[in-house]
């Protein structure tokens, strides 16, 4: 499951969107706070979309954190930060105990977002996730009808599964946003995705580039190209203008680069504080403000990159968080390779590592969907 919350749940955000409690920008010891968790509490899913990077199935999973582990993980969580926890899958609500441990975290004062397919949503699930304190559920659709979205994630009668799922949410007055990933197939009924988002009355519109891992691996023919990744991009920053609903750009960090080249030629680079937290995060937050971690309590920078930075069951998280290899490797601009090294929007792209690592086998190389030239390129090989 695709998600991501950081940019518009956090309930202590002051006038510019940045939430309270992570002002401060690292830890103690230098490292960076970690503002985001996503949580693979399970990877038994009902669904069997294509572009799923865990091939997940109905069947329950070997090795899953039992609740007395997963319990005790949490409790390591305050340790690194606030960051927002997002309990996904997998098929969250598939977990038993999972009302369970979203009431452990948010009595710790963390921020608590899920993540289902909305399939399998009820009154009641809905009610249990508001009550235990859910802030926000995402709701993935991909396609504007219940045609094109059912082909995508491989099961007849999702599409409607997820509308109703969504109309359950809203009778429980828990906000939903709804994320779509960017393909080949659907790029040309966007505008009726995001019409049929406002419809619905979501929260806020994601779109997500396809990065090909697990499944995805078989839908290289549905991979955009640079040149129209670009496009995509400039486009979404000029709808951004058209709504209120809030729209943010996953698994595409040069939207980060795209947005200030973009604003600049408007004269709105001094006054970025108009573009909320867009204006103070970075493109991958894979490591530097962000990490996934599996079902089995692997930790890695993200979902779709599978570097095994550590086991919660050997190591402790905030050890893992402040001293994985991999992590000091994305936090070290220096040791980027190719033109992301040198790059002048470094800082506010880093381009997408999971993308790099697949198409390369480095996850350090730069970025293969960007077309953007640094002013400096040449000086750093890949």
């Amino acid at each position: 499951m695709t998600v991501d919350f950081e940019k518009s749940i956090h309930p202590h955000s002051g006038p510019s969107g940045m939430s309270s409690a992570n002002h401060a920008r690292t830890l103690p010891d230098g490292s960076p706070i970690c503002r985001l968790i996503a949580w693979e509490v399970t990877r038994s899913c009902n669904l069997a979309c294509k572009h799923c990077r865990a091939e997940a199935h109905p069947e329950p999973y070997p090795g899953e954190l039992s609740t007395s582990q997963a319990l005790a993980l949490i409790d390591t969580f305050p340790q690194v930060g606030r960051p927002i926890i997002i309990f996904t899958g997998g098929e969250p609500t598939m977990r038993p105990d999972l009302f369970t441990l979203i009431s452990h975290a948010h009595s710790l004062g963390l921020t608590c977002a899920c993540a289902p397919n909305g399939t399998l949503l009820t009154p009641e699930i809905c009610q249990k996730l508001k009550m235990s304190g859910v802030e926000r559920c995402s709701i993935s659709i991909d396609g504007a009808d219940a045609k094109s979205h059912d082909l995508f994630r491989g099961v007849p009668g999702a599409f409607d599964a997820a509308l109703r799922g969504i109309g359950y949410l809203k009778d429980a007055k828990l906000p939903f946003q709804i994320n779509t990933t960017v393909t080949r197939n659907n790029l040309t009924s966007f505008k009726q995705i995001f019409d049929l988002c406002e419809q619905l009355g979501a929260s806020a519109w994601h779109i997500f580039l396809l990065v090909p891992m697990g499944r995805a691996k078989g839908l290289a023919d549905q991979v955009i190209s640079a040149e129209e990744y670009e496009q995509v991009l400039h486009w979404f920053y000029d709808f951004r203008k058209t709504t209120k609903m809030h729209l943010k750009a996953t698994c595409a960090p040069h939207y980060y680069r795209i947005m200030r080249q973009l604003a600049k030629e408007e004269g709105l680079l001094v006054n970025m504080e108009n573009f909320g937290l867009d204006a103070m995060t970075r493109g991958c937050l894979g490591g530097t403000g962000f990490c996934f971690i599996s079902h089995t309590g692997v930790v890695q920078p993200c979902g779709y990159l599978e570097l095994d930075c550590g086991h919660v069951l050997e190591t402790p998280f905030p050890k893992i968080w402040r001293e994985s290899s991999y992590f000091q490797d994305f936090r070290t601009p220096k040791a980027y390779l190719g033109k992301c090294g040198v790059c002048e929007y470094h800082r506010f792209c880093g381009g997408c590592r999971a993308r790099a690592y697949s198409l390369t086998g480095n996850h350090l190389s730069p970025e293969p969907l960007c077309t953007y030239q640094p002013k400096r390129v040449g000086t750093k090989q890949s």
